[in-house]
């Protein structure tokens, strides 16, 4: 494992750069600022190395304006309507950021800030890196002093684990993912929209025009939305399909298909994603209840990646484990409060092969 100064953060403070590696050839290069994953580096079919992440060459391309390319989402992670949610019968008011709702936990997430280093080395499974940040009580409207520690490791089995560990001093709602937009083509290539797609999930939240869920779940029987068996990601893409239109694609939340009795620390196998390009195969296992799909719709042409190329719709995909979207407002949706004494644990798999 290698570390190295990367630059200075937005408030002055050194950012570090981290490179886990493993016999494989897989190489993962993490920063502090916001715990980002900023290049993954996988064999394809032919053993050549390709970065499968979309980032920036330098801290100046994460410091600017971005779709959270690669960082850990918190405190809470995708939408909150009408910026408010009511726990224990208060009423907490959050910065409006997206259409008169908060996105990504306000005007300056988890995303937005140099993460301490806890850990860096060796560690049971392989080379990681644990780093941890404090949110203060009232950060952004939350409730409660809420620390998170996220570990990355770097596994034999060409897994990256990405494990989340946070507690809080007074009730709180949380959700937290990793933002990571993969093409497994090779980050500058072009579109994911040839990538064959499996989801394990039988169900997904529709949302409305403004992209808060309706607080039912679909089936996904004869909708576009049905990927429980290998499609390419554009076959029903620009269908004129009502949630496509919303999402101007894909940016929905999957309910993952938890076996019965499957204890809640198990991760689940929740998707597949392979290029035929590459013959680079994705697998995601997570404990989450939920899978944000997201084919980079806001990818407009304006940002340039280390390879040189602009970042252009469908680009990328994201694979977002996590509670589903506005749970602080949908009593039917799984529970996102965290309560003190009772820590967040939570544990996602990105395991990379060939096919």
């Amino acid at each position: 494992m290698t570390r190295e100064l990367f630059g200075k953060g937005p408030d002055g403070e050194d950012v570090h750069r981290y490179v886990l590696t493993n016999a494989a050839g897989v190489s993962v290069d993490l920063i502090s600022y916001g715990a980002t994953v900023r290049t993954l580096n996988v064999p394809d079919r032919d053993g050549k190395p390709r970065n499968v992440v979309l980032g920036f060459a330098t801290m100046e391309g994460y410091l600017g304006h971005h779709p959270r390319l690669g960082a850990t989402m918190g405190r809470f992670a995708n939408r909150i309507a009408g910026a408010t949610f009511t726990l224990d019968g208060t009423v907490h008011r959050l910065p409006v950021t997206h259409g008169g709702n908060t996105l990504h936990g306000g005007k300056r997430g988890f995303d937005q800030y140099t993460w301490r280093e806890i850990e860096a080395g060796a560690g049971p499974e392989g080379q990681r890196v644990v780093f941890e940040h404090t949110s203060p009580d009232g950060d952004e409207g939350f409730p409660g002093t809420f620390t998170v520690r996220v570990t990355y490791t770097l596994t034999a089995k060409n897994e990256l684990c990405i494990d989340y560990l946070a507690t809080t001093d007074k009730p709180t709602v949380a959700n937290l993912t990793n933002h990571s937009y993969f093409n497994l083509s090779g980050e500058g290539s072009g579109d994911i929209l040839d990538h064959e797609l499996v989801l394990f999930a039988d169900a997904f939240a529709p949302v409305r025009a403004d992209q808060i869920p309706t607080g039912e779940l679909q089936d996904v029987t004869g909708t576009p939305f049905d990927f429980r068996t290998a499609t390419p990601i554009g076959a029903r893409i620009r269908q004129g399909h009502e949630q496509l239109v919303y999402g101007w694609g894909y940016d929905h939340c999957y309910v993952v298909n938890r076996p019965a009795g499957a204890p809640a620390d198990q991760p689940i196998h929740a998707a597949r994603v392979r290029s035929p390009k590459s013959g680079i195969v994705l697998d995601t296992y997570t404990t989450e209840p939920g899978i944000e799909f997201f084919t980079g719709n806001v990818l407009t042409g304006a940002l340039v990646g280390p390879s040189g190329s602009t970042y252009r719709q469908c680009d990328g995909f994201c694979l977002e484990t996590q509670k589903f979207p506005d749970s602080p407002n949908q009593p039917s949706f799984p529970s996102s409060v965290v309560r003190p004494g009772t820590p967040l644990r939570s544990r996602t798999i990105y395991q990379f092969g060939v096919g």
